[in-house]
C-alpha cells in the first residue's frame, strides 16, 4: 500500500467571517512551477498534526501567525490530489500576528479579490485551480 504524502495549505483571507480577499503566493521552484501562484504551505512532518504543520509552514514561509477557520474539504480523505503520491488539505486562515512576506519558496505575494476576475486569471499551479474554485464557492463569491 502506498502512503500519500500529506501537504497542508493556507487560504489566507482578509477575514474568516465574510472574506473578500485571498493572499496568493508565487513559487520560485521547482522549475516547472516557478512563477506560478499557489496556496502557501508545505509537508506535514512525521508525528505532526496537519493543523500544527500548517501553523509551522506559514510561520516559516511567510513569517506570520494565523487563526485557522474552516477546512476546504477535498474530494479524498487526504484532501485535494496534487500528484499520484501527494494530497493537500487546505484551511481558511487569518493573520493574527506579523505581516506576510515571501521568506521561503516564494518571490511575491498578492492579495486578490475573491469576487474579481483576477483570481481566475492568475497562473495558478494546475493542482490548485480546483481549490481556488472551491474557495470561491465556499465564500459565496
Amino acid at each position: 500500500m502506498t502512503t500519500i504524502k500529506q501537504i497542508v495549505g493556507g487560504a489566507l483571507v482578509d477575514a474568516l467571517e465574510n472574506p473578500t480577499k485571498l493572499l496568493a503566493a508565487r513559487r520560485t521552484a521547482p522549475p516547472e512551477f516557478a512563477g506560478m501562484w499557489e496556496f502557501p504551505g508545505g509537508k506535514v512532518e512525521a508525528g505532526e498534526a496537519a493543523e500544527a504543520g500548517l501553523h509551522r509552514e506559514l510561520a516559516e514561509e511567510l513569517g506570520v501567525s494565523v487563526t485557522l477557520g474552516a477546512e476546504l474539504v477535498g474530494p479524498t480523505s487526504a484532501g485535494w490530489p496534487l500528484t499520484a503520491g501527494a494530497a493537500m488539505r487546505v484551511w481558511l486562515a487569518q493573520v493574527t500576528d506579523g505581516t506576510p512576506a515571501p521568506l521561503e519558496d516564494h518571490d511575491a505575494l498578492q492579495w486578490v479579490v475573491l469576487s474579481g476576475p483576477e483570481i481566475r486569471t492568475l497562473p495558478w499551479i494546475p493542482a490548485d485551480l480546483p481549490i481556488v474554485e472551491a474557495l470561491i464557492a465556499f465564500t459565496g463569491h
